[in-house]
């Protein structure tokens, strides 16, 4: 298997499975003289972390990173700091209950890439869905760790906007509610409407979307390079990576499209330190190149494919199944998504500032 690696300078290479020993990432390119501490990175491993409430996945992970090369215990320093080298962090799987899984080891999981593993390796691990779980995205959040480390000045935050047929009200936006409440919520009135709802879907064995809003702000204005290095280009392919992404909007998106252009021009005027802009429209990108407004995306996720409602679907044997899958499952991905957005956003960035500074200084 190929394409386990995204980045060009900052180069971040995961690997592991679901119910394999362990699963981590090498991060390639960071440069030296960073106080970097197991704790740094833990403190967003935590965010991520498996079974903290009724409604994400109750498998038990404790997700301890260890990190194995690539930091050094500086006598001058008087703490830990990146030496240039690969740094490789490691996070053991303690909780698979692999035996979960016995009943799909022949039988494609509808929305699953069951299928579509077997049909391009000829061999899958179904424990899990192995490669395919979303399980690998503690190991995205470990290297977006790292990649805070990088960016000078940086701040990256992300929020739940909508989960399912309920969005929040843009006018109670607030971040700092984001953290008061278990749904990364920013609007504190859709708190209780949220938990009705996925209180009804978790009972009913189902499952239900999200929308994530992420914002970074500090980006100055320079970052990414046209025609095919867009800083927007590749901050949408890094989110639509995440496992259970379907759709990603950098700025006003699609809803460009009913805008006139008068509407949409982000204007712009002098300030005491250069140009200011009216509005963000653009998602603080232009040209693919960053604007030195905030960069603003949107990622849409599709409910959790596994579910305890009998599904129509076939098997390894050709033959036509009713499958229902049992296991512990988020009834919303899009909850614990969050530091996973936060984290492939931080990646981008960082591996931006990079090229910018290796190119124009």
């Amino acid at each position: 298997m190929s394409h386990n690696t995204f980045g060009h300078l900052f180069r971040v290479t995961t690997w592991g499975e679901s119910h394999g020993p362990a699963l981590g990432c090498v991060v390639d390119g960071c440069p030296p003289g960073l106080s970097l501490t197991a704790e740094d990175i833990q403190v967003f491993l935590d965010q991520r972390r498996p079974g903290q409430g009724k409604f994400v996945t109750q498998r038990q992970e404790p997700d301890a990173v260890r990190i194995l090369s690539g930091v050094f215990e500086d006598e001058r320093t008087g703490g830990p700091i990146t030496t240039g080298t690969p740094i490789s962090l490691m996070i053991e799987n303690v909780d698979p209950r692999s035996r979960d899984y016995s009943e799909i080891a022949r039988a494609y999981r509808p929305g699953h890439a069951d299928y579509t593993y077997d049909a391009k390796y000829g061999v899958r691990d179904y424990r899990g869905g192995g490669r395919s779980s979303a399980r690998e995205t503690a190991a995205r959040v470990a290297a977006g760790a790292v990649a805070r480390k990088v960016l000078p000045g940086v701040s990256i935050r992300a929020a739940v906007v909508q989960i399912g047929p309920h969005a929040i009200d843009r006018s109670r936006f607030d971040w700092d509610q984001r953290t008061e409440n278990p749904f990364w919520a920013p609007d504190a009135g859709i708190v209780e409407v949220w938990e009705s709802h996925l209180e009804q879907v978790r009972k009913a064995g189902s499952s239900t979307g999200a929308i994530i809003e992420v914002e970074a702000t500090g980006v100055p204005a320079g970052w990414g390079a046209p025609l095919y290095g867009k800083l927007d280009a590749e901050l949408a392919a890094a989110l639509m990576s995440i496992n259970a992404a379907k759709g990603v909007e950098i700025g006003d998106g699609f809803a460009s499209a009913a805008l006139s252009g008068e509407a949409n021009a982000d204007e712009m005027r002098m300030g005491p330190e250069g140009p200011v802009f009216l509005s963000n429209h653009a998602g603080g990108i232009l040209g693919g190149i960053s604007s030195g407004q905030p960069v603003t995306a949107r990622i849409a996720f599709k409910p959790t494919s596994s579910i305890l409602t009998l599904r129509q679907s076939v098997n390894a044997d050709g033959e036509e199944i009713d499958l229902r899958t049992k296991g512990r499952h988020d009834p919303c991905v899009g909850i614990r998504a969050v530091p996973v957005v936060e984290a492939m956003t931080a990646c981008v960035l960082a591996d931006a500032f990079l090229r910018h500074r290796g190119q124009a200084g």
